[in-house]
């Protein structure tokens, strides 16, 4: 069961990363709403409303969580970028995952979301100097991080979700 909620395993923060790993980070945020489309978009309603594990979220539900889980991740980056050391308050995103705009609105508006969204963040990456980078906030899991150790768990926490529903694709036999 641990496999198929954490597919990709479970996060271990980074303290330190390299100019080249970061260039390599940010490059994967501008793809990853690309590689999450492709996946989902080929998926039939009855598909949407899976479960990737037993007792999980459906694939609608993981894509609208990667929406307000990124947005939020966004505003707590720019936080970072411009408080000192800002708390990071955790959201209760079990139950944001049962209000109407998740079992609602297509996944296709999440997913227009986090294409603009991802684009709006990898531009303000790209123009940050890489002291900017060092740059503190406290978590509500991880205590206080640099903004490197958040840009790689919100790397990981997008690879991570596209990992559990390309597995449940790939155990359930849709081409996704």
């Amino acid at each position: 069961m641990e496999d198929l909620r954490y597919p990709i395993g479970m996060y271990h923060p980074v303290l330190e990363i390299s100019d080249e790993d970061r260039n390599q980070l940010i490059r994967e945020i501008e793809i990853q709403p690309a590689t999450l489309r492709a996946i989902v978009e080929k998926l039939t309603p009855e598909q949407m409303e899976t479960p990737y594990r037993p007792g999980g979220w459906t694939i609608r539900q993981v894509v609208h969580h990667l929406a307000d889980n990124n947005m939020n991740a966004y505003i707590r980056f720019k936080r970072g970028l411009t408080e000192d050391t800002p708390s990071s308050p955790p959201y209760r995103e079990d139950l944001w995952a049962e209000l109407p705009d998740y079992r609602q609105i297509p996944v296709g508006e999440s997913l227009i979301l986090l294409e603009v969204l991802h684009r709006r963040f990898s531009h303000l990456l790209w123009a940050l100097h890489p002291e900017d980078f060092r740059c503190t906030l406290a978590h509500s899991t991880l205590g206080v991080i640099r903004l490197d150790t958040a840009l790689h768990r919100f790397v990981w926490h997008n690879r991570h979700h596209i990992a559990q529903i390309s597995g449940l694709c790939e155990r359930m036999g849709w081409s996704c």
